[in-house]
């Protein structure tokens, strides 16, 4: 037996170091030609090297971002089985790629949020390009831990970090603008804070308007339909703000060949335009829903599960378009200090913003889907099963939660993270349950606590008679009889009291999120920034003392 054992562990062993084989081999693959497509491409460019080394690091940095970072988009459908890992792998890495490709944007700011003041380099490009080259691979590390760790964590963060620790090694301290760092640590409470929040107050009223309802059918076919739309209005303008917002002149001149829609020309959507267009496409979801609901309404059962099903279709859009806004905006983290790179050595210059060639945006986009694919379901899994279970309308909640704390966020100027977001809904989903399951049975507390005083009132009671009893001097045989009864009265209600003490207990003390898993993901979260910083100044001095 035990040699069988042995045996089965040893092929499950070999299975799984062949498997992490295959892995790594891709991603090798995917480095190596990325490497050699760029030292060939710009052969006759000076310093093609440092360029060839750099998009290596970028196409390692995009990998770990696909790895740690998508997973908040997808996790809660694949938790709650909306999807299955291989569907939702395939839907995040379509669209991540899409978002990446077609709304990434043919400029990006090279230094992250304005954290370090270029002009500290007073324009040598060679420092620039070290300290470029070091923050790339301190987040791509750091990255690469947290994904070990099974910590989501933010790419954001681990950029920022890592080019303020390369900008500290190679200018000093004043190079920093503390004010943008001050923000970028507010977002640490701001955003899983508000994040939670929302997720929480969704469920609950998805709760208390349906799932609470003795005739859930009739509640289901009344809210449903406005429930998926206010989503469908919040993705809306949600995509337009920010997965559009750098092909916005190219969407509005296709808009306006439409009939009855004329657009001002601008350079990015404004607030009340994406509001508009979320409002028009919320208004076409809910007759639609409205309208499928009334006739298959033959089909919805009167249980929880009856009425979870139908928020499976909006979460396989919303993962669908988180990825999508997702890699429009986020590809930047990882192609932002290549393309800083790219133009410094093309150009032999330092320039704020910087023209990204197709290939540079391609290795964003290409890295970050091959990272999701190989190393993903790993996060994944983190995020959708091991802080708490969700189920569709719980995954839902988080969705929402996603899209309208980012729209209030940049709204009111405050910095947030989609992945503190993401996991901040998570943890507010699991808290509600919890405080709900201690305050829906709180009549069944009290009346169990009556319970145990009436018992004790009885257990005093056989306890005073047995004493009584056994003090008396001529005892009769119906004495002992009922001396040995009284024993027996006693044990039982003891016996009950106990019970009924461990009831309350349980129910005080239940935990729907693993707080483990809170604690390890909040400490990431904290020492993101210092660790990428730091990693980054070490690795500053090290490509200094190679050069020179």
């Amino acid at each position: 037996m035990e040699i069988q054992t042995m045996k089965k562990l040893e092929e499950e062993a070999l299975k799984k170091s062949g498997t992490d084989f295959v892995r790594l081999g891709f991603a090798l693959f995917f480095m190596i030609g990325v490497l050699t497509f760029s030292f060939l491409s710009n052969g006759g460019i000076s310093n093609n090297m440092f360029l060839a080394i750099a998009a290596l690091i970028g196409a390692y940095m995009a990998m770990n971002i696909g790895a740690n970072d998508v997973a908040n988009n997808v996790g809660p459908a694949v938790g709650s089985k909306a999807l299955t890992l291989t569907t939702a792998i395939i839907i995040a890495a379509v669209f991540e790629a899409a978002g990446a490709l077609i709304a990434g944007g043919e400029v990006v700011k090279t230094i992250k949020k304005g954290i370090i003041d270029i002009s500290a380099f007073g324009g040598n490009a060679d420092p620039f390009i070290w300290a470029m080259m070091a923050a790339l691979l301190a987040a791509a590390l750091w990255l690469n831990f947290a994904t070990i760790m099974k910590a989501p964590v933010s790419t954001t963060h681990s950029i920022v970090g890592g080019v303020m620790g390369a900008g500290i090694a190679a200018a000093g301290f004043s190079i920093v603008s503390w004010t943008t760092m001050g923000k970028i640590a507010a977002s640490w409470v701001i955003s899983p804070v508000l994040g939670g929040i929302i997720a929480a107050a969704f469920l609950y009223a998805i709760k208390k308007s349906i799932v609470f309802q003795e005739d859930k059918v009739a509640s289901t076919k009344k809210w449903v339909p406005v429930f998926v739309a206010i989503m469908s209005w919040a993705f809306v303008t949600y995509l337009v703000l920010k997965g559009l917002k750098k092909i916005w002149p190219h969407v509005v001149e296709i808009l306006n060949y439409l009939p009855l829609v004329s657009l001002e020309m601008t350079k990015k959507p404004t607030f009340g335009v994406a509001l508009t267009l979320g409002l028009i496409v919320a208004i076409i979801v809910y007759i639609l829903v409205k309208r499928n609901l009334n006739n298959n309404s033959e089909k919805l059962e009167n249980t929880k599960a009856s009425v979870n099903t139908l928020f499976t279709i909006p979460l396989i859009f919303a993962a669908a378009l988180l990825s999508f806004a997702h890699g429009a905006n986020d590809v930047a983290n990882a192609i932002g200090p290549l393309a800083a790179i790219n133009d410094a050595v093309v150009n032999g210059g330092i320039s704020s913003k910087a023209e990204i060639p197709l290939w540079v945006m391609a290795v964003g986009a290409l890295g970050i889907a091959l990272g999701l694919a190989l190393y993903g379901p790993k996060l994944i899994k983190t995020v959708g099963s091991e802080i708490t279970e969700l189920d569709q309308i719980r995954a839902f909640s988080i969705a929402m939660a996603a899209s309208i704390t980012v729209i209030i966020a940049s709204q009111l100027g405050l910095p947030v993270s989609s992945t503190h977001i993401a996991i901040g809904g998570v943890f507010g989903v699991g808290f509600l349950r919890e405080w709900l399951h201690v305050s829906e049975p709180k009549t069944n507390i009290e009346d169990t606590k009556l319970t145990i005083m009436d018992e004790k009132k009885n257990l005093h009671a056989y306890e005073a008679e047995q004493k009584s009893l056994e003090k008396k001097e001529n005892k009769s045989k119906e004495d002992y009889e009922r001396i040995v009864e009284l024993y027996k009265l006693i044990a039982e209600e003891e016996k009950i009291i106990k019970m009924n003490k461990k009831t309350i207990k349980q129910a005080k003390k239940v935990q729907y999120v693993k707080r483990d898993a809170v604690k390890k993901i909040i400490a990431a979260w904290i020492i993101t920034v210092p660790a990428a910083a730091v990693l980054a100044g070490g690795l500053f001095f090290m490509i200094k003392g190679i050069m020179i």
